[in-house]
């Protein structure tokens, strides 16, 4: 029986070449769908690229509270109007000096901006840098999308595993999966994909990995994408996205898939 893994690319509408080597995935079938950043100014232009692959690919929102500019400007969550970096949004959020009303504000008005381009919810929802996680963002998971019978599904936690940047996420996340399965979420899980993305040279070993043993209820994260002078403006994580993109479009992936019995799921799955 062929098994099925679900592919999904994060950081779409972060730039243009990232958009643009997202969406070529997506047409050759090598990805099951892709989660995006609504916050920029090219947004609605990349959702109406997009728009057309709804409902035969999985679209989702990509929660962003770090490192970027904040859509509702200047707040205790953004100060001079950027959103901060992750090592200065976790334990401030937890002492409260950050206001809950502002971080839930800011993400009102990504997933807004989602619905408005797009006209539906999204088919799941995860976050940059695994913001999803932080117990403010979950609780504006359960006040905000909780209701009703189509909720969109959750990415989860990673499976605990050796590596030090597996268990940060891991410890982030404790608890999260069966928090959210109980107020009514679909969660994918184990999240997999995780690596260290200055060693663009393990991702192709982290990739068959899932080939060979994902289970479906699983996703694996990536991040493929063209470097163009948005992205050297946006973020630090570059050259890999290369990397990354050519590995799911080549042909030698295509024959690993074969090898295994495996198809990458689609938007429906």
């Amino acid at each position: 029986m062929t098994r099925r893994i679900r592919l999904i690319a994060d950081d779409y509408g972060l730039a243009p070449g990232v958009s643009a080597a997202i969406l070529d995935l997506l047409d050759r079938g090598k990805l099951t769908g892709t989660s995006c950043m609504t916050g920029f100014p090219e947004w609605e232009a990349e959702a109406a690229r997009i728009k057309p692959l709804c409902g035969r690919v999985a679209v989702g929102l990509h929660l962003t509270l770090t490192d970027q500019q904040a859509v509702t400007g200047r707040s205790s969550l953004a100060p001079e109007g950027r959103l901060p970096p992750l090592r200065g949004l976790a334990l401030p959020v937890l002492r409260g000096r950050i206001d809950d009303r502002h971080v839930h504000a800011e993400l009102d008005a990504q997933y807004s901006r989602f619905v408005e381009a797009l006209g539906r919810r999204p088919d799941f929802v995860d976050g940059h840098q695994h913001v999803h996680f932080l117990p403010v963002v979950r609780t504006w998971l359960r006040a905000r999308l909780g209701e009703g019978s189509d909720k969109p599904a959750l990415r989860g936690a990673p499976a605990l595993a050796a590596g030090s940047k597996v268990a940060a996420i891991a410890a982030l996340a404790a608890g999260f999966n069966r928090s959210m399965q109980r107020a009514g979420f679909i969660v994918f899980q184990p999240l997999a994909g995780i690596y260290d993305w200055r060693q663009p040279e393990k991702f192709t070993a982290v990739l068959q990995a899932a080939v060979e043993g994902l289970p479906e209820r699983g996703l694996f994260m990536c991040h493929p994408g063209h470097v163009d002078e948005t992205l050297r403006a946006r973020d630090t994580m570059q050259g890999v996205r290369e990397v990354e993109f050519a590995a799911l479009a080549s042909d030698a992936f295509g024959a690993s898939l074969a090898r295994a019995n495996v198809a990458i799921m689609d938007g429906r799955g």
